[in-house]
């Protein structure tokens, strides 16, 4: 059946690894559906279903699960918590319009806790905050909330009061509503609030009703004037507040002993929006105009992939949100990222890794298209006489490389097979060979990233992978003007080559052939020849075999034979002038400068501008972002970035990440180039 938009939720769950994201799917899904919980531990549960998954006991890629309640489907998103995996965050952003901010009340606020806070912040995502975990050792509800409050800000606020005796967390108080549930070893139960908890309780309704009353000018007026707010008023401004990212509730509970589990259902109802709730979504039609889109079945078609799986046997899955209209299986519908239109042939629902064919899907509901290896993540789907494009997300770039080695040459198509799939999961990764220095790349995010990468790649596609570091493309250049001869003359019976050249290279900022002759001492026709030699000289320079870039080079004189002059002698002739002038227009070496762009809290600033100190970086711009985070723009040698991804997670405990792109070439310091040349000579020599 299609559900109407307004009896839809799409809740992405977020928060660090290993703070009971799913586990909390489990233990939704079974208290829906009456049937019993899988576990981590037993890798039996519905959202870790991938190999990798059960073997690490964590996520690693996005999973939908969907849950039918009293007429009402939300669709759960279990998102990673691992950093590596940040990219699954980030896709999914798009798609939902409400989450669950996942706490560890055993560990307190984690770094990933406040990434995803700041990720959900950012994109102006409604959530609740689930405590999980007060099983534990029943951790200080006070010290908690007060760590919350003081992170995240006073828009958090509990509605629920732990309850529990010596160490054990078995209850809580729902302060909205008044009522108290209680744990009985297998389910939560009614239960009475006692009178040694009622003036807590009343001082959170308070507030609650206070929050409230903030949403609306009338509320306010007639909180201060003390006359009470009805059950409907507060409600009705909770879910203005959560809507508005004015209110953050806070839920305590435990997903391994289903405390608070009903409880959260019904605020993913009451007060998450529906996919229609919040602003049409805005794209671009072919002329580059912009245009909007409800969350309505009546508007034309529209939907965006938001992630990408290649499944073993099931083959390429893309993920699709439906943004308006009705897509339905056979549709002809236009990819505006490919210029063309694709035909429908697989569409289903999701739960886990379990697909259901269905004939349409409605505006807001999320579905899986098979058997279209053409799309990928980030593209748009679009009535095919309706045509609309949305923003492709942005990911973050590559910043930790490899370079990878088959141990059987045999397996060379087949990692190159396994990692066309791999990069199509995944948009963090980048593939790349250079040609230089002979090495195929495989970059990622950091080593760990890059490991679980190829651990997968021999799972899954029986390649087993070495790995070695990645080299630096270095440059060779001329620092100043000096002149060259070139003599390419040989004689062994009848024609020979006979090529003279006389030629000038100096220092440019492009790299450019020019030719100053007169009296027809070489024919035109050759300067082609010599061009082509220059140009070939150009590939390898004599001090460390870099190629040769910003060199000019002119032609100005020469000698040719009229029978033994030819193409050949003449291309050789202009090497040879190169390498003769070559020494005496004292070059050097020049090394890649990235623009590095360090995203970092702001107590961390002095820390990481005195290390990039120490890497020869040279700062461009320091910005203030949003949530106390600071941008720092630099300029830092490519050399200087191969470990950096590990320094700055020391630097900033984990929290700090970085986006790089080239920027331009420069001299090597005087005291390092000998060490350049000698460590490249030595690996060329071999």
């Amino acid at each position: 059946m299609i559900y109407e938009a307004k009896n839809i939720r799409n809740v992405a769950l977020f928060g660090h690894q290993g703070s009971g994201k799913t586990s909390l799917v489990e233990s939704l899904y079974a208290a829906v559906n009456k049937t019993e919980k899988g576990s981590i531990e037993r890798g039996n549960t519905i959202s870790d279903y991938q190999k990798e998954e059960k073997k690490r006991l964590s996520s690693i890629s996005t999973s939908v699960v969907p849950l039918f309640y009293n007429d009402y489907k939300i669709n759960l998103l279990d998102v990673p918590g691992n950093d590596d995996f940040v990219g699954e965050e980030i896709a999914v952003t798009h798609s939902v319009k409400g989450a669950i901010l996942m706490i560890d009340a055993s560990s307190g606020i984690q770094v990933g806790t406040i990434k995803a806070f700041k990720l959900l912040k950012r994109r102006g995502i409604p959530f609740i905050i689930y405590v999980n975990k007060m099983d534990k050792g029943y951790p200080n509800y006070e010290e908690i909330l007060e760590q919350i409050v003081k992170t995240f800000g006073k828009m958090c606020i509990p509605f629920t009061l732990p309850l529990g005796h010596a160490d054990q967390f078995d209850g809580f108080i729902n302060c909205v509503e008044l009522k108290a549930r209680k744990y009985n070893g297998k389910d939560c139960v009614d239960d009475v609030i006692y009178e040694d908890k009622k003036a807590k309780v009343f001082e959170l309704y308070n507030s609650i009703c206070e929050a409230v009353a903030l949403t609306d000018d009338a509320l306010l007026d007639k909180f201060f004037s003390g006359t009470p707010l009805t059950n409907e008023e507060i409600h009705k401004g909770l879910r203005k507040g959560v809507l508005n990212a004015e209110i953050y509730p806070i839920i305590f509970g435990s997903a391994i002993n289903n405390i608070g589990i009903n409880t959260l259902i019904r605020m993913l109802i009451d007060y998450l929006p529906a996919p229609n709730d919040l602003k049409p979504y805005v794209g671009y039609d072919d002329e580059g105009k912009e245009v909007t889109r409800k969350t309505t079945i009546d508007e034309a078609f529209s939907g965006y992939v938001f992630k990408t799986l290649i499944d073993q046997y099931l083959g390429q899955i893309n993920f699709v949100k439906v943004d308006s209209g009705v897509l339905s299986l056979g549709d002809e519908v236009y990819v505006p990222n490919l210029n063309r239109t694709v035909k429908i042939s697989g569409l289903n629902t999701i739960c886990g890794n379990n697909l259901t064919a269905v004939e349409k899907v409605g505006a807001g509901d999320i579905c899986a298209i098979t058997k279209s290896l053409e799309l990928e993540t980030s593209f748009t789907l679009c009535d095919k006489d309706n045509h609309i494009k949305y923003k492709e997300t942005s990911f973050p770039t590559a910043v930790f490389f490899k370079a990878l080695l088959t141990k059987d040459k045999k397996d060379d198509e087949k990692l190159s097979g396994a990692l066309s799939k791999v990069i199509k999961e995944d948009k963090t990764l980048e593939v790349k060979r250079n040609n230089e220095t002979k090495q195929l790349l495989l970059g990622g995010l950091s080593e760990t990233h890059i490991n679980f990468v190829l651990s997968k790649i021999k799972s899954t596609y029986g390649v087993e992978v070495q790995t070695a570091d990645q080299k630096i493309c270095y440059r060779e250049t001329i620092t100043k003007p000096a002149n060259g001869n070139g003599r390419y003359i040989k004689q062994s019976g009848g024609s020979g080559f006979y090529g003279v050249v006389e030629m000038k290279f100096e220092p440019s900022e492009t790299t450019e052939f020019t030719e100053e002759i007169f009296g027809g001492a070489v024919p035109k026709n050759y300067f082609p020849s010599i061009e082509k030699g220059f140009y070939e000289a150009l590939n390898e320079g004599l001090l460390a075999g870099f190629p040769v870039i910003n060199c000019k080079a002119t032609l100005l004189d020469g000698k040719y034979h009229p029978v033994d002059s030819n193409e050949l002698a003449f291309k050789m002739a202009a090497i040879l002038a190169f390498k003769d002038a070559y020494m005496k227009a004292a070059p050097t070496i020049l090394e890649p400068i990235l623009t590095v762009n360090i995203y970092i809290d702001n107590k961390y600033l002095g820390d990481v501008l005195n290390d990039l100190n120490s890497r020869r970086g040279r700062i461009q711009n320091i910005v203030d972002k949003e949530s106390e985070t600071t941008m720092v723009e630099v300029l830092l040698p490519e050399a200087e970035t191969l470990d950096y991804v590990t320094k700055l997670k020391v630097l900033t405990q984990g929290s700090g990440y970085f986006n790089r792109s080239f920027y331009s070439y420069e001299e090597v310091p005087h005291q390092l180039r000998d060490k350049v040349i000698k460590e490249n000579s030595l690996l060329t020599n071999k």
